[in-house]
């Protein structure tokens, strides 16, 4: 389709024509155009935000449980630098995004104008790619370049940055089919001799592991049927990082939980004496490995990836399979049924029988009280009541994600929304709203902290607008609780400033907002104020009163191997894990 049209126009009709409903902004006197071009059509809905962090973690949210595009809407200058956090976050953790930001006119650039900023220029490092729009004939084309780019490959935002002038003026609108990117174009099909060494060395394992990332979920439900197929094929043992959650069902039995810093006692035990380690869409971060040198020493590490810069960047690979997952995890079944193989039965059976060992430790265990509410005893009494319903997760930043992740079971991808990769504070509120605008009929909760539930608890007034009856389940033990870990473990217990000071009533804050509040302390009383909760058919404000005391084990301190856990049943371990320097990398 070509016809003439305005910038602004344009911008409606391509988020038309690439299948957008929905899209998170804020106007402002840059983007009045767009918005001017908003109010005459009625086919894309906009959600207003109350800051323009909140749009693009709304839009995270929205992709994530939905699979589409998020979309964002923001002004020049301030608006755009209110996104970075939230672009970060969606770079960091793998998100499909498509932020227009406004910009001043092309005559006013370098000028320092009113509202101006070098949007391009700050955005560069934290999108996977970003365009200045200077000619009204290039608009069209550049719209719709972004969304392949943000869809494609490793997924991620993009920015598209057009200025005032651009948006008023007129050219030919070109509808997607006539475009193609003419140089960024992924490798979704493995090399087939790489497959077939893959296939070859997990025929021969003995103590093999599949180490699963966000990227499995991110290649589409797909993905996830085939990484189920395969192990249940192989027989053997899966565990994932905390973005991956939910693309391995947690009730099957060849599950190890959790791999990683707060992850499984026999998640991380089988990662370190593993002899072959299939890493499927991951990328070896901080989190995950530990103690780099000390990572997985015994093993032959296969990496598949669809990003050829995350092999070999922080752990060396034995045989890298650059691909998309769903490609690679199908060639690899077909491989593995047309060689008839075999596995040798005995070594995987006595490799279970250790794994076993090591999940008789019970690495979760927690002793639940009738004086206070423990956190884990919190989240266990929240999944029980919502296991069998249509729920969405999504959660802020610190002990209480961690806990959300140890003590909530996810069958299904694209159920746990959480920031990984960035540890972005405010993150799970207005996540928690984009998933309620691509899911309205569906239970959406938030585990937050009463510290994150801070940073964007102003999107509380969007959800209340729009309403969206997302429910904020507030684990509150009046501290920032991973910070206060931290200082328990690394200075000596001198909690400089971790402490919740001042803190509101959330009950009449929630009632200010025109949501529900709810509060419970006594353990006696959790089951039934859960219950209200996910009855209630309004956004609800839960403030759970949680032992304010309780650390996050298990635990591999920094600088540390898998092997080297601090466990529940021996928290002292605590003091010990200090180096020589009383000081260590967090």
């Amino acid at each position: 389709m070509m016809r003439e049209m305005t910038g602004a126009e344009m911008v409606m009709q391509a988020l038309i024509d690439q299948g957008v409903e929905h899209m998170f902004g804020y106007p402002g006197g840059a983007v009045l155009p767009i918005y001017d071009a908003m109010f005459h059509q009625n086919q894309v809905r906009h959600v207003l935000v109350r800051h323009e962090q909140g749009a693009v973690h709304m839009a995270e949210g929205y992709a994530r449980s939905s699979g589409k595009v998020g979309v964002v809407l923001v002004t020049s200058g301030p608006g755009a630098t209110n996104a970075v956090t939230g672009l970060t976050d969606a770079l960091l953790d793998s998100i499909p995004l498509v932020c227009i930001t406004g910009q001043v006119p092309t005559h006013l650039i370098g000028t320092d104008a009113f509202q101006e900023c070098d949007t391009v220029g700050i955005t560069r490092p934290c999108t996977k790619h970003n365009y200045l729009v200077r000619d009204i004939n290039d608009l069209a084309r550049v719209l719709h370049e972004a969304f392949y780019v943000a869809q494609n490959g490793r997924p991620g935002p993009v920015v598209v940055d057009i200025p005032k002038d651009i948006q008023f003026a007129r050219g030919m609108y070109v509808g997607p089919e006539n475009i193609e990117h003419k140089t960024y174009k992924p490798r979704l099909k493995g090399d087939p001799e790489k497959i077939r060494q893959a296939v070859e060395l997990l025929a021969r394992a003995k103590r093999p592991v599949f180490y699963t990332g966000g990227g499995v979920i991110n290649s589409g439900p797909e993905a996830s049927r085939l990484l189920r197929e395969l192990a249940r094929l192989t027989g053997h043992p899966v565990t994932s990082t905390l973005m991956g959650l939910g693309a391995y069902p947690a009730a099957d039995k060849q599950w190890l939980g959790m791999l990683g810093m707060h992850g499984t006692y026999e998640a991380n035990m089988a990662m370190h004496d593993c002899d072959v380690m299939v890493c499927v869409g991951a990328r070896f971060d901080d989190r995950i490995t530990g103690r780099v040198d000390a990572f997985s020493p015994h093993s032959k590490k296969i990496h598949i990836d669809i990003d050829p810069s995350s092999i070999n960047k922080n752990v060396k690979i034995d045989l890298p399979i650059i691909g998309d997952v769903k490609h690679v995890l199908e060639d690899m079944l077909t491989l593995w049924r047309a060689m008839k193989i075999e596995p040798d039965r005995r070594a995987i059976a006595d490799w279970w029988v250790q794994i076993e060992k090591w999940r008789a430790r019970k690495s979760l265990a927690f002793t639940a009280s009738d004086r206070i509410i423990k956190p884990q005893q919190a989240i266990k009494a929240l999944y029980d009541q919502v296991k069998d319903k249509d729920v969405y997760i999504t959660t802020e930043v610190g002990q209480h994600q961690m806990w959300a992740a140890q003590h909530f079971h996810f069958e299904q991808p694209n159920r746990w929304m959480t920031s990984g990769g960035l540890g972005t504070m405010g993150y799970g509120l207005p996540a928690a709203i984009g998933v309620q605008v691509a899911h309205p009929g569906s239970l959406v909760i938030d585990i937050a902290g009463e510290a994150s539930i801070q940073m964007c608890l102003q999107e509380l007034s969007t959800a209340l607008q729009f309403n969206l009856p997302v429910k904020i389940f507030v684990l509150n033990n009046e501290y920032m609780g991973m910070v206060r870990q931290w200082q328990d473990l690394l200075h000596g217990g001198r909690y400089s400033h971790s402490y919740s000071e001042s803190l509101p009533d959330f009950v009449k804050l929630a009632e200010a907002y025109g949501a529900v509040g709810l509060r419970c302390a006594n353990p006696a009383d959790l089951d039934a104020t859960i219950a209200e909760m996910i009855n209630v058919d309004r956004p609800v404000l839960f403030d759970c009163l949680v032992d304010k005391t309780e650390n996050v084990l298990p635990m591999i301190p920094s600088g540390k191997p898998h092997n080297e856990m601090i466990m529940p049943d021996h928290p002292e371990a605590l003091d010990e894990a200090i180096s020589e320097e009383g000081k260590m990398l967090v």
